[in-house]
């Protein structure tokens, strides 16, 4: 009796261990793929942040479009490759994390893909009207990153979100850089 039981905790030992890899193997699978798009969402946040507010109004408009398009692009490009990686091992809870996964950076696409119209429809032709849409702008932008972070966050939890963060490729996932907006 004794000898049954510790092949059944060595059997789920095991077992634990091999969920483990799998995790791992997947986890190394999506970020491999998704560092590029990492890349892509921590220069455009450093290009917002070094914007020129004091530069012409058309001037600070392009490059504030220009970096919300290429973070909205990031994030649907993200959800593209959790889309294809398919569920994460661990039964429906990494069918669910996966599903979750695709959710958040489509939603963040969105949200990112909202700010860059937001600022294509700014009147650069009004130095005040301009400066308080970009004050706009900046609070929706503050609204969104935290958002993104409250979303991104989610992603870090559990045994999947660990799985993750272990990998050089998701490194900025964990830790995502937080725009500044131009208009301050």
């Amino acid at each position: 009796m004794c000898g049954g039981a510790a092949v059944v905790l060595a059997v789920s030992g095991c077992s634990s261990d091999d969920t483990g890899k799998k995790q791992d193997t997947w986890a190394k699978g999506v970020c491999d793929q998704a560092s590029v798009q990492i890349k892509k969402i921590d220069n455009a946040n450093t290009s917002l942040s070094n914007v020129n507010s004091s530069g012409t109004p058309k001037a600070v408009q392009q490059a504030d479009a220009a970096a919300f398009q290429s973070i909205s692009d990031a994030y649907k490009s993200l959800a593209g490759i959790f889309t294809q990686a398919g569920a994460a091992p661990g039964g429906d809870d990494g069918e669910k994390f996966q599903q979750n996964a695709v959710k958040v950076f489509n939603d963040l696409s969105a949200q990112y893909a909202g700010l860059k119209k937001q600022v294509d429809g700014l009147d650069t032709g009004n130095q005040g009207k301009f400066a308080d849409g970009l004050t706009s702008v900046s609070n929706s932008l503050d609204k969104t990153t935290a958002a993104g972070q409250t979303s991104l966050n989610t992603l870090r939890s559990g045994d999947l979100g660990k799985a993750l963060s272990k990998q050089p490729g998701c490194q900025r996932v964990a830790g995502s850089a937080s725009p500044t907006a131009s208009a301050t």
